[in-house]
């Protein structure tokens, strides 16, 4: 689905509904000995994931608060990056049980953040790039993926090169991008920035397949070389094609 920036604005607005992230803090912080007082009565009970519902914030990120915090008192030195996301990935690994299984709780019951989330949206970014290469296959088109060109010594890439060029919609195409999700503007201009560009400066134009849709207004770099698609595009012309 393409939403016009009208429309996806209209649908931003609705959302925009959470309080601000300092505020949400400063909640958190009040509310922190309830945490004690409460896994105290009953160290089952998910205090962790109701103190989080109440302040509208994320269960993963209150997670990571808590367990930085533990750590902190508990550890001569601060805890690593690794060693918190090592911990949030798998509880059993956090020295006091009781923070373990609330943080457990936290991961499990959120649907937006966290190693849990992470997981699943690796799982359907992979998804759809064994889509895509199915369907690279089925038109006979050779390319290169992600791990031959990085044995090739290149260290960032898209997920496939073709071979030989094709052109869509009457652009040439030298490589193309699956992103298993809707192309607002935030994330297709970071993508811009940190991807595609780099991609266009060292294979040339190409093609990016936002599975869930995009903004319509974002695909403005057609003629420099940045095509947006919502699926994979059905009026490929081959050399061969061009031949004939």
């Amino acid at each position: 689905m393409i939403l016009t920036k009208a429309q996806y604005d209209e649908i931003a607005q609705c959302l925009v509904s959470v309080p601000p992230t300092r505020q949400s803090l400063r909640k958190l912080k009040q509310r922190f000995p309830r945490y004690l007082n409460g896994v105290g009565k009953n160290r089952a009970a998910p205090v962790l994931l109701e103190l989080a519902n109440e302040v509208d914030y994320a269960p993963s990120l209150m997670a990571r608060i808590i367990l930085e915090r533990f750590l902190q008192e508990h550890e001569e030195t601060p805890p690593s990056k690794s060693v918190i996301n090592s911990m949030l990935r798998d509880p059993s690994q956090i020295p006091d049980g009781v923070l373990a299984n609330q943080v457990y709780q936290c991961i499990v019951n959120d649907c937006c953040y966290g190693p849990l989330v992470d997981c699943i949206k690796h799982a359907i970014g992979y998804e759809h790039e064994v889509l895509l290469r199915d369907l690279l296959l089925e038109k006979n088109l050779s390319f290169l993926d992600e791990d031959q060109l990085r044995a090739k010594g290149y260290d960032k890439t898209p997920d496939f090169i073709l071979q030989v060029p094709v052109a869509v919609e009457g652009h040439i195409i030298h490589w193309i991008e699956s992103k298993a999700s809707f192309g607002d503007e935030c994330s297709h201009h970071a993508y811009l920035h940190d991807q595609f560009w780099s991609y266009w400066n060292r294979f040339g134009p190409g093609l990016v397949i936002y599975w869930y849709g995009f903004i319509q207004e974002l695909d403005c770099n057609r003629e420099r070389g940045i095509l947006l698609k919502a699926c994979f595009p059905t009026d490929i012309v081959t050399l061969c094609h061009s031949v004939a």
